[in-house]
Protein backbone atom coordinates (compact mmCIF):
# COMPACT_ATOMS: atom_id res chain seq x y z
CA UNK A 1 0.00 0.00 0.00
CA UNK A 2 1.20 3.56 -0.79
CA UNK A 3 1.38 5.78 2.27
CA UNK A 4 -1.08 8.68 2.29
CA UNK A 5 1.72 11.20 2.91
CA UNK A 6 3.50 10.08 -0.24
CA UNK A 7 0.22 10.12 -2.12
CA UNK A 8 -0.46 13.69 -1.06
CA UNK A 9 2.85 14.83 -2.58
CA UNK A 10 2.09 13.03 -5.83
CA UNK A 11 -1.41 14.48 -5.93
CA UNK A 12 0.02 18.01 -5.69
CA UNK A 13 2.31 17.34 -8.64
CA UNK A 14 -0.56 15.94 -10.71
CA UNK A 15 -2.81 18.88 -9.96
CA UNK A 16 -0.06 21.29 -10.98
CA UNK A 17 0.37 19.42 -14.25
CA UNK A 18 -3.30 19.71 -15.26
CA UNK A 19 -4.10 21.49 -18.51
CA UNK A 20 -7.24 23.16 -19.85
CA UNK A 21 -8.32 21.73 -23.21
CA UNK A 22 -10.65 24.35 -24.67
CA UNK A 23 -13.39 23.64 -27.21
CA UNK A 24 -15.88 25.86 -28.98
CA UNK A 25 -18.09 25.93 -25.89
CA UNK A 26 -16.23 25.14 -22.68
CA UNK A 27 -16.97 27.83 -20.12
CA UNK A 28 -19.97 27.36 -17.87
CA UNK A 29 -21.42 30.76 -18.78
CA UNK A 30 -21.04 30.04 -22.50
CA UNK A 31 -22.89 26.75 -22.13
CA UNK A 32 -25.77 28.44 -20.33
CA UNK A 33 -25.96 31.19 -22.96
CA UNK A 34 -26.11 28.60 -25.74
CA UNK A 35 -28.86 26.67 -24.02
CA UNK A 36 -30.93 29.81 -23.38
CA UNK A 37 -30.65 30.87 -27.03
CA UNK A 38 -32.70 27.86 -28.18
CA UNK A 39 -34.99 28.72 -31.12
CA UNK A 40 -37.85 26.48 -30.05
CA UNK A 41 -36.25 23.05 -30.13
CA UNK A 42 -35.78 21.24 -26.84
CA UNK A 43 -32.35 22.01 -25.42
CA UNK A 44 -30.50 20.16 -22.70
CA UNK A 45 -30.86 22.16 -19.49
CA UNK A 46 -27.45 22.38 -17.83
CA UNK A 47 -26.78 23.46 -14.26
CA UNK A 48 -23.25 24.85 -14.20
CA UNK A 49 -23.33 26.33 -10.71
CA UNK A 50 -20.64 25.23 -8.24
CA UNK A 51 -23.21 24.53 -5.51
CA UNK A 52 -25.35 22.15 -7.56
CA UNK A 53 -26.46 19.05 -5.71
CA UNK A 54 -24.58 15.99 -7.00
CA UNK A 55 -26.51 12.89 -7.98
CA UNK A 56 -26.06 10.47 -5.08
CA UNK A 57 -26.30 6.72 -4.73
CA UNK A 58 -26.59 4.83 -1.45
CA UNK A 59 -24.17 2.57 0.37
CA UNK A 60 -24.05 -1.01 -0.90
CA UNK A 61 -23.37 -3.70 1.69
CA UNK A 62 -22.13 -5.99 -1.08
CA UNK A 63 -19.69 -3.42 -2.44
CA UNK A 64 -18.41 -2.46 1.02
CA UNK A 65 -17.82 -6.12 1.90
CA UNK A 66 -15.63 -6.44 -1.21
CA UNK A 67 -13.29 -3.59 -0.25
CA UNK A 68 -9.76 -4.95 0.21
CA UNK A 69 -8.15 -4.21 3.57
CA UNK A 70 -5.35 -1.67 3.67
CA UNK A 71 -6.28 0.26 0.50
CA UNK A 72 -8.85 2.90 1.50
CA UNK A 73 -8.74 2.50 5.26
CA UNK A 74 -8.87 6.28 5.83
CA UNK A 75 -12.46 6.37 4.57
CA UNK A 76 -11.62 8.43 1.48
CA UNK A 77 -11.72 7.55 -2.21
CA UNK A 78 -9.24 9.65 -4.20
CA UNK A 79 -10.24 9.82 -7.86
CA UNK A 80 -8.41 11.30 -10.84
CA UNK A 81 -10.68 12.97 -13.41
CA UNK A 82 -9.81 14.70 -16.65
CA UNK A 83 -9.23 18.39 -17.15
CA UNK A 84 -11.54 19.60 -18.78
CA UNK A 85 -14.02 18.60 -21.50
CA UNK A 86 -17.78 19.12 -21.18
CA UNK A 87 -19.81 17.11 -20.36
CA UNK A 88 -17.23 14.68 -19.01
CA UNK A 89 -15.31 16.93 -16.63
CA UNK A 90 -15.15 20.73 -16.59
CA UNK A 91 -15.23 23.79 -14.35
CA UNK A 92 -18.39 25.30 -12.91
CA UNK A 93 -19.19 29.03 -12.88
CA UNK A 94 -16.62 29.68 -10.15
CA UNK A 95 -13.80 28.33 -12.38
CA UNK A 96 -12.74 26.11 -9.49
CA UNK A 97 -15.37 23.41 -8.83
CA UNK A 98 -15.15 20.35 -11.08
CA UNK A 99 -18.48 19.12 -12.43
CA UNK A 100 -19.58 16.72 -15.17
CA UNK A 101 -20.36 13.08 -15.81
CA UNK A 102 -16.99 11.69 -14.69
CA UNK A 103 -17.01 13.43 -11.29
CA UNK A 104 -20.61 12.23 -11.05
CA UNK A 105 -19.60 8.60 -11.63
CA UNK A 106 -16.91 9.07 -8.99
CA UNK A 107 -19.57 10.25 -6.54
CA UNK A 108 -21.79 7.23 -7.24
CA UNK A 109 -18.86 4.88 -6.66
CA UNK A 110 -17.80 6.62 -3.44
CA UNK A 111 -21.40 6.55 -2.18
CA UNK A 112 -21.75 2.86 -2.97
CA UNK A 113 -18.52 2.12 -1.10
CA UNK A 114 -19.51 4.26 1.89
CA UNK A 115 -16.49 6.54 1.36
CA UNK A 116 -15.89 10.27 1.17
CA UNK A 117 -14.85 11.54 -2.26
CA UNK A 118 -11.77 13.57 -3.15
CA UNK A 119 -11.36 14.61 -6.79
CA UNK A 120 -7.99 15.32 -8.39
CA UNK A 121 -7.86 16.84 -11.88
CA UNK A 122 -5.01 15.64 -14.04
CA UNK A 123 -3.92 15.70 -17.65
CA UNK A 124 -4.62 12.54 -19.64
CA UNK A 125 -0.94 11.64 -19.91
CA UNK A 126 -0.63 11.44 -16.11
CA UNK A 127 -3.40 8.99 -15.27
CA UNK A 128 -1.41 5.75 -15.71
CA UNK A 129 1.36 6.83 -13.34
CA UNK A 130 -1.11 8.32 -10.87
CA UNK A 131 -3.09 5.09 -10.71
CA UNK A 132 -0.16 2.69 -10.62
CA UNK A 133 1.77 4.67 -8.02
CA UNK A 134 -1.12 5.06 -5.62
CA UNK A 135 -1.27 8.83 -5.99
CA UNK A 136 -4.97 8.19 -6.60
CA UNK A 137 -7.10 5.17 -5.83
CA UNK A 138 -8.86 5.16 -9.19
CA UNK A 139 -9.04 7.05 -12.47
CA UNK A 140 -12.37 7.99 -14.06
CA UNK A 141 -11.36 9.92 -17.18
CA UNK A 142 -12.98 8.42 -20.28
CA UNK A 143 -10.50 5.53 -20.31
CA UNK A 144 -11.18 2.84 -22.94
CA UNK A 145 -10.59 -0.78 -21.95
CA UNK A 146 -7.85 -2.41 -24.03
CA UNK A 147 -6.14 -5.76 -23.65
CA UNK A 148 -2.80 -3.97 -23.40
CA UNK A 149 -4.00 -1.74 -20.56
CA UNK A 150 -5.45 -4.75 -18.75
CA UNK A 151 -1.89 -5.98 -18.21
CA UNK A 152 -1.32 -3.03 -15.85
CA UNK A 153 -4.82 -2.07 -14.68
CA UNK A 154 -8.13 -3.56 -13.62
CA UNK A 155 -11.33 -2.07 -15.00
CA UNK A 156 -14.98 -1.61 -14.04
CA UNK A 157 -17.09 -0.61 -17.05
CA UNK A 158 -19.60 2.25 -16.82
CA UNK A 159 -20.26 3.56 -20.34
CA UNK A 160 -20.25 2.50 -23.98
CA UNK A 161 -17.36 3.98 -25.96
CA UNK A 162 -19.15 5.73 -28.82
CA UNK A 163 -17.91 8.14 -31.47
CA UNK A 164 -20.29 10.59 -33.11
CA UNK A 165 -20.69 12.47 -36.38
CA UNK A 166 -21.60 16.08 -35.56
CA UNK A 167 -23.29 18.15 -38.29
CA UNK A 168 -25.16 21.41 -38.63
CA UNK A 169 -28.70 20.94 -37.35
CA UNK A 170 -30.28 21.38 -40.77
CA UNK A 171 -27.71 19.36 -42.77
CA UNK A 172 -30.05 16.52 -43.68
CA UNK A 173 -27.11 14.11 -43.40
CA UNK A 174 -27.28 10.64 -41.88
CA UNK A 175 -24.34 8.29 -41.30
CA UNK A 176 -25.02 4.59 -40.82
CA UNK A 177 -22.25 3.00 -42.92
CA UNK A 178 -19.06 3.79 -44.79
CA UNK A 179 -20.84 4.74 -48.01
CA UNK A 180 -22.62 7.59 -46.22
CA UNK A 181 -19.38 9.57 -45.80
CA UNK A 182 -18.26 9.30 -49.42
CA UNK A 183 -17.53 12.71 -50.94
CA UNK A 184 -17.95 14.62 -47.68
CA UNK A 185 -15.52 16.99 -45.97
CA UNK A 186 -14.90 15.67 -42.46
CA UNK A 187 -12.68 16.86 -39.62
CA UNK A 188 -11.03 14.30 -37.38
CA UNK A 189 -8.31 14.33 -34.75
CA UNK A 190 -4.89 13.08 -35.88
CA UNK A 191 -3.80 9.79 -34.30
CA UNK A 192 -7.24 9.01 -32.86
CA UNK A 193 -9.48 5.95 -33.12
CA UNK A 194 -11.91 8.02 -35.16
CA UNK A 195 -9.20 8.86 -37.69
CA UNK A 196 -8.37 5.16 -38.02
CA UNK A 197 -12.05 4.34 -38.64
CA UNK A 198 -12.58 7.19 -41.09
CA UNK A 199 -9.52 6.28 -43.14
CA UNK A 200 -10.60 2.63 -43.22
CA UNK A 201 -14.06 3.63 -44.41
CA UNK A 202 -12.54 5.92 -47.04
CA UNK A 203 -10.34 3.10 -48.35
CA UNK A 204 -13.39 0.84 -48.52
CA UNK A 205 -15.31 3.49 -50.46
CA UNK A 206 -12.46 4.14 -52.90
CA UNK A 207 -12.18 0.40 -53.59
CA UNK A 208 -15.91 0.41 -54.38
CA UNK A 209 -15.51 3.33 -56.79
CA UNK A 210 -17.14 5.91 -54.49
CA UNK A 211 -15.95 9.49 -54.03
CA UNK A 212 -13.12 9.97 -51.51
CA UNK A 213 -13.53 11.71 -48.19
CA UNK A 214 -11.86 15.10 -47.86
CA UNK A 215 -10.22 14.54 -44.46
CA UNK A 216 -9.41 17.75 -42.58
CA UNK A 217 -7.24 18.21 -39.49
CA UNK A 218 -7.45 21.13 -37.07
CA UNK A 219 -5.32 22.08 -34.09
CA UNK A 220 -8.20 22.14 -31.59
CA UNK A 221 -11.74 20.93 -31.13
CA UNK A 222 -12.83 24.57 -31.15
CA UNK A 223 -11.30 25.15 -34.58
CA UNK A 224 -13.19 22.14 -35.95
CA UNK A 225 -16.48 23.38 -34.54
CA UNK A 226 -15.99 26.85 -35.99
CA UNK A 227 -15.27 25.30 -39.40
CA UNK A 228 -18.42 23.21 -39.10
CA UNK A 229 -20.50 26.25 -38.18
CA UNK A 230 -19.12 28.25 -41.12
CA UNK A 231 -19.95 25.50 -43.62
CA UNK A 232 -16.34 24.60 -44.41
CA UNK A 233 -17.02 21.10 -43.05
CA UNK A 234 -19.87 18.67 -43.56
CA UNK A 235 -19.09 16.68 -40.42
CA UNK A 236 -16.90 16.60 -37.36
CA UNK A 237 -16.10 13.03 -36.27
CA UNK A 238 -15.12 12.86 -32.61
CA UNK A 239 -16.02 11.46 -29.18
CA UNK A 240 -19.80 11.16 -28.95
CA UNK A 241 -20.11 12.64 -25.43
CA UNK A 242 -18.69 16.00 -26.47
CA UNK A 243 -20.61 16.08 -29.73
CA UNK A 244 -23.87 15.01 -28.12
CA UNK A 245 -23.41 17.65 -25.45
CA UNK A 246 -22.93 20.40 -28.03
CA UNK A 247 -26.04 19.19 -29.85
CA UNK A 248 -27.91 18.96 -26.56
CA UNK A 249 -27.26 22.50 -25.39
CA UNK A 250 -27.61 24.04 -28.87
CA UNK A 251 -30.03 21.89 -30.90
CA UNK A 252 -30.68 24.88 -33.16
CA UNK A 253 -27.04 24.69 -34.31
CA UNK A 254 -25.89 21.07 -34.12
CA UNK A 255 -27.09 17.48 -34.42
CA UNK A 256 -25.49 14.06 -34.06
CA UNK A 257 -26.27 12.33 -37.36
CA UNK A 258 -24.63 8.98 -36.68
CA UNK A 259 -22.59 7.02 -34.15
CA UNK A 260 -20.10 4.19 -34.31
CA UNK A 261 -18.42 2.26 -31.53
CA UNK A 262 -14.95 3.57 -30.73
CA UNK A 263 -13.50 0.10 -31.18
CA UNK A 264 -14.95 -0.53 -34.64
CA UNK A 265 -15.12 -3.22 -35.82
CA UNK A 266 -14.69 -4.42 -32.22
CA UNK A 267 -16.79 -3.18 -29.28
CA UNK A 268 -15.10 -0.86 -26.78
CA UNK A 269 -16.18 0.21 -23.30
CA UNK A 270 -15.25 3.08 -20.99
CA UNK A 271 -14.29 2.01 -17.48
CA UNK A 272 -12.99 2.99 -14.06
CA UNK A 273 -9.27 2.12 -13.89
CA UNK A 274 -7.53 0.79 -10.79
CA UNK A 275 -4.02 -0.55 -10.20
CA UNK A 276 -3.70 -4.18 -11.28
CA UNK A 277 -4.41 -6.65 -8.49
CA UNK A 278 -5.12 -4.19 -5.66
CA UNK A 279 -8.60 -5.64 -5.20
CA UNK A 280 -10.62 -2.46 -5.71
CA UNK A 281 -12.16 -3.36 -9.05
CA UNK A 282 -14.65 -5.93 -7.75
CA UNK A 283 -15.92 -3.50 -5.11
CA UNK A 284 -16.22 -0.67 -7.65
CA UNK A 285 -18.11 -2.90 -10.09
CA UNK A 286 -20.56 -3.80 -7.31
CA UNK A 287 -20.99 -0.12 -6.42
CA UNK A 288 -21.71 0.76 -10.06
CA UNK A 289 -24.26 -2.03 -10.41
CA UNK A 290 -25.89 -0.84 -7.20
CA UNK A 291 -26.20 2.66 -8.76
CA UNK A 292 -27.63 1.14 -11.95
CA UNK A 293 -30.20 -0.80 -9.93
CA UNK A 294 -31.32 2.14 -7.78
CA UNK A 295 -31.66 4.56 -10.72
CA UNK A 296 -28.98 7.08 -9.73
CA UNK A 297 -26.79 6.00 -12.68
CA UNK A 298 -29.57 6.72 -15.19
CA UNK A 299 -30.30 10.05 -13.47
CA UNK A 300 -26.65 11.08 -13.80
CA UNK A 301 -26.36 10.22 -17.49
CA UNK A 302 -29.61 12.03 -18.21
CA UNK A 303 -28.26 15.16 -16.48
CA UNK A 304 -25.30 15.30 -18.88
CA UNK A 305 -27.06 14.13 -22.03
CA UNK A 306 -25.34 10.73 -22.19
CA UNK A 307 -28.25 8.31 -21.90
CA UNK A 308 -27.37 6.82 -25.30
CA UNK A 309 -24.12 5.52 -23.79
CA UNK A 310 -25.68 3.75 -20.80
CA UNK A 311 -24.83 0.12 -20.05
CA UNK A 312 -27.14 -2.48 -18.53
CA UNK A 313 -24.56 -3.75 -16.04
CA UNK A 314 -20.99 -3.01 -15.01
CA UNK A 315 -18.42 -5.73 -15.59
CA UNK A 316 -14.98 -6.26 -14.09
CA UNK A 317 -12.29 -6.47 -16.77
CA UNK A 318 -14.61 -6.80 -19.78
CA UNK A 319 -13.09 -7.76 -23.14
CA UNK A 320 -10.83 -4.95 -24.30
CA UNK A 321 -9.71 -3.76 -27.68
CA UNK A 322 -7.04 -6.11 -29.06
CA UNK A 323 -3.38 -5.23 -29.02
CA UNK A 324 -2.08 -3.47 -32.14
Amino acid sequence: MIARTRRARLVAVLAAASVLALGACTSANEIEEQASSDDGRTALTVDTSPDQEPVHSTASDEAIALLPPGVVDDGKLVVAVGAFTPPLSFLADDNATVIGNEPGIAQLVADGLGLDLELITTDWSNWPLATQSGAVDVTIANVTVTEERKELFDFSSYRVDNLGFLAQADSGLSVEEAADVAGLTIAVGSGTNQEKILLAWDAENRAAGLEPVDVQYFETDGDSILALQSGRLDLYFGPNPTGAYKAGVAPQDFAIVGTVNGGWAETAQIAVATAKGNGLAAAITAALNHAIDNGSYAELLERWGLTSEAIDASETNPPGLPKP
